[in-house]
């Protein structure tokens, strides 16, 4: 059962659900991609507040299937881009992106402004400070009276309804990206694992999300 983290987590997620229904959702530009998992088509959204450059990319005929391979990644600078340590988010991306190449067919979806959790890149950095100083991950937020987890994959359900995509194999530990996705319509067939090894750097943070955070992982 996920933990209740009082009213700042409470009253973001409030704050989303009122404002969800205001947001516009459009595609913009389309280009072809080739890189060392498949080419790719990448798709690139924006909406009517936050503006952000999310994207899709898209390998194959999604036709062919009924159910592509899909994943939905959060967006982690230090981790992606950088090769941080203190996460799995860069493995993750990686693995997934070969995943899909494996199977010829799939979709990764990139989620601008889901830094750290929702938090932004700024307070992920005061975050790690405090988390150098004995706080996990889920700490360290509320020690800066932040929620714990503020992402929402409403975006990601309208990417995948404008790819014309209602079913998926959705490669997550994470139980709320499920649940996010089928309360907008996404029918989740099959949650693929995307586990990644645990390092010295990161065995705390992953024990974290485990225990506190529900998602599901064996190591």
């Amino acid at each position: 059962m996920q933990e209740q983290y009082g009213s700042v987590w409470l009253a973001s997620m409030g704050l989303s659900q009122i404002f969800r229904g205001l947001y516009f959702l459009r595609r913009f530009s389309s280009a072809r991609i080739p890189t060392a998992f498949g080419e790719f088509t990448a798709y690139s959204y924006r909406n009517n507040f936050k503006n952000e450059g999310n994207i899709a990319l898209v390998l194959g005929e999604l036709t062919a299937v009924e159910a592509p391979l899909v994943r939905v990644h959060s967006e982690c600078l230090t981790g992606d881009l950088i090769g941080s340590l203190r996460c799995d988010c860069g493995s993750q991306l990686r693995a997934s992106l070969e995943m899909i190449g494996e199977e010829g067919v799939g979709i990764f979806i990139y989620l601008r402004g889901h830094e750290g959790r929702g938090i932004g890149l700024g307070k992920k950095l005061r975050a790690y400070n405090l988390q150098d100083q004995g706080l996990d991950t889920v700490d360290a937020n509320l020690e800066q009276g932040l929620p714990v987890d503020s992402r929402d994959y409403y975006f990601a359900a309208k990417i995948l309804q404008d790819l014309n995509v209602l079913k998926v194999r959705l490669l997550t530990n994470n139980p709320k990206k499920i649940s996010g996705l089928e309360s907008e319509g996404i029918s989740v067939v099959e949650r693929v694992s995307l586990e990644i090894s645990p390092t010295e750097e990161n065995v705390r943070y992953l024990e974290t999300k485990k225990t506190r955070l529900g998602h599901i992982l064996n190591n």
